[in-house]
């Protein structure tokens, strides 16, 4: 069974920057995607198993970078200039089935590995 973990997440004020970071048991094509009470998971970050291309939601691109340690197998996610609607509880996710070696994935049914999640609030 694949493990991810996530770390990371904390109260910051808006317009700072935090940065997530998700260990996973072996290295994968991974997403990161973003849950608030009462709604539905949704896309944030994901990057491929080669670290070739990456993928982001249109509310974060130019603020937000994916990255991977391949040393660590260790996936990033650098947020700056956060606001407060980025707040919610972020979710590590690893696809370690029938995926493509450059191509990353946007929906949260592509994974079929998850961490447990890692609170980020944002004060105004």
């Amino acid at each position: 069974q694949v493990q991810v973990v996530e770390s990371g997440g904390r109260l910051v004020q808006a317009g700072g920057s935090l940065r997530l970071s998700c260990a996973a048991s072996g290295r994968y094509p991974m997403g990161w995607f973003r849950q608030v009470p009462g709604k539905e998971r949704v896309f944030v970050a994901s990057i491929s198993w080669d670290n070739s291309r990456t993928d982001y939601s249109d509310s974060v691109k130019g603020r937000f970078t994916i990255s991977r340690d391949n040393a660590k197998i260790t996936v990033y996610l650098q947020m700056n200039s956060l606001k407060p609607e980025d707040m919610g509880v972020y979710y590590c996710a690893a696809k370690s089935r029938a995926y493509v070696i450059g191509a990353s994935y946007v929906r949260t049914d592509d994974y079929n590995n998850w961490g447990q999640g890692t609170q980020v609030t944002v004060s105004s």
